[in-house]
């Protein structure tokens, strides 16, 4: 792999080498490897076909768990968040003792693998909100709810230059890994000044199916805004923005 380094930037293939973008760069390789009749036919290439196949289920749950949550992950990621969730998913492939290797899924993996997976390593929930905080999944009535007590923010939220005001954001999943679908609802606080005044006590809550058998993931976060001339604007973009899997609960 070689870096493009001329003004001129190419993209598709010439003799040979492929010349591509990312997020390193423009970058350039020969175009090589195992033909791919081979790899889907030959004896030889059955670990390759299955470790494939566990890679596509791992690809397809991290999209599955980003479009659930799109309201909130929208406000919070980094650039490399898709690799780094299907990576993360892989491993919970990887704990399946149910099924034959190949054919392992997410659902029947360890997913309590999941919690504190941060969404934005730009700002991450560990190293921004330094309050305890609670959170309760009733399977029987389907409610997600988490609580802060009250807490001055100046002291217990560590936020980003330029930061006037900040919201705290919480939403609940429910996926079904197998069916490749979801239920998601969320909940905020208003916004609120970013001053050394305490808060009142934060309680968020969302509903989702009652007495579910799915996977339930609950992400919180933290959004930053500047307020200029009466008006709240996102601080930097939303670049230093956390969202964080704080609970997985499974049946």
């Amino acid at each position: 792999m070689a870096r493009q380094n001329g003004i001129i930037k190419l993209k598709g293939t010439i003799g040979g080498i492929s010349f591509y973008k990312t997020a390193d760069g423009h970058l350039a390789r020969e175009k090589g490897g195992v033909d791919k009749s081979r790899i889907a036919n030959d004896p030889a290439f059955q670990r390759t076909r299955e470790n494939g196949a566990e890679f596509g289920t791992a690809g397809k749950g991290g999209k599955l768990v980003r479009n659930a949550i799109r309201i909130l992950l929208q406000n919070a990621k980094d650039k490399r968040v898709v690799s780094r969730l299907t990576t993360d998913l892989l491993k919970i492939v990887k704990t399946d003792t149910t099924n034959e290797r190949g054919l392992r899924t997410v659902q029947d993996g360890n997913l309590a693998l999941l919690e504190g997976f941060e969404f934005n390593l730009n700002g991450k929930l560990g190293a921004t909100l330094f309050t305890p905080f609670t959170e309760v999944f009733a399977r029987p009535t389907g409610e997600a709810v988490l609580s802060i007590a009250p807490f001055a923010p100046t002291i217990r939220i560590g936020a980003p230059a330029g930061t006037t005001h900040f919201k705290i954001v919480m939403g609940a999943a429910e996926i079904d890994f197998a069916a490749e679908t979801s239920v998601f609802e969320s909940d905020e606080t208003a916004v609120l000044p970013y001053d050394s005044s305490d808060t009142a006590q934060i309680d968020l809550m969302a509903a989702l199916t009652a007495n579910s058998v799915l996977p339930v993931i609950q992400v919180l976060g933290i959004e930053f805004y500047q307020e200029v001339n009466g008006t709240m604007y996102p601080l930097k973009n939303g670049s230093y923005n956390a969202l964080s899997v704080v609970d997985v609960d499974i049946v």
